[in-house]
């Protein structure tokens, strides 16, 4: 069973570019690839592709790997692209049969981290739809489930309120839209001195901070040196006394409660 990953491989909007990009991250040093069972915005089968190839020509086995996908209600589909389930269907055997595409797109038995893509239609069916992921994970086919990832940047306050309701209950909060969504942050100047101080990127310093306060962050760069420099991550130190560089970062975008 592949342990929980520090980080995570991203792979919405890679489209054709999906196999060949998971493969680069796998072979840069990531052990955790993200998709889903949405055409709309993945190629859960292509990721299924790239970790046969790394399988197959470099050895590294799917135990190795941790493999999150994920069942997108009907909300976030798109109907003109074939769909993993029949949305008349009750909510149980739309997750079944989404889940059944997934095991079959991953060439896998089992997956390690299952997810909601995002609540259903009513807090009635969202609740059915967690009861079934509850009972994926009793069968053994599952081995941690979740609820949605969230957008973790400046444009909504850093989500304070639900990351600490995470870390209160003991729930692994994962964040995306992080680098992207954060251009004042990224020019901050506490953060680009926090940064120099710890002899990294802006963008580096970001995801350390994260880490250091239990965030999972996915990372979606196309760059196989942005991949390097993001799985160097874990070994930056910010000097976290530099003047209160740290700090002020900490509390900018946790708050004073950080």
């Amino acid at each position: 069973m592949a342990a929980i990953p520090a980080i995570i491989y991203g792979t919405a909007w890679k489209q054709e570019r999906t196999a060949e990009l998971v493969v680069k991250a796998i072979l840069a040093g990531f052990r955790a690839v993200d998709t889903a069972c949405q055409p709309k915005h993945y190629r859960e089968d292509a990721v299924g592709e790239a970790l046969s190839i790394v399988e197959e020509k470099h050895g590294i086995k799917r135990e190795d790997i941790f493999i999150q996908t994920k069942f997108t209600p009907i909300g976030g589909q798109d109907t003109s692209k074939p769909l993993p389930y029949d949305p008349s269907a009750p909510v149980p055997a739309q997750i079944n049969s989404s889940f059944l595409t997934s095991l079959a797109n991953l060439r896998t038995t089992y997956i390690d981290s299952y997810l909601l893509h995002s609540p259903l239609s009513t807090k009635a069916r969202t609740l059915e739809a967690w009861r079934a992921l509850i009972g994926l994970q009793d069968a053994g086919k599952v081995r941690m489930i979740g609820v949605v990832q969230n957008r973790w940047y400046e444009g909504n306050g850093w989500d304070k309120d639900v990351y600490r309701y995470c870390r209160a209950h003991g729930i692994l909060y994962q964040s995306f839209w992080t680098l992207s969504g954060s251009p004042s942050l990224l020019k901050h100047p506490d953060l680009v001195a926090l940064a120099n101080a710890g002899h990294c990127t802006p963008e580096q310093a970001i995801f350390r901070l994260a880490m250091l306060h239990g965030i999972v962050p996915l990372s979606g760069t196309k760059s196989e040196a942005h991949m390097r420099d993001d799985l160097g991550i874990q070994d930056i130190d910010l000097g976290e006394e530099a003047e209160g560089r740290f700090r002020s970062v900490r509390e900018l975008v946790f708050g004073k409660a950080g």
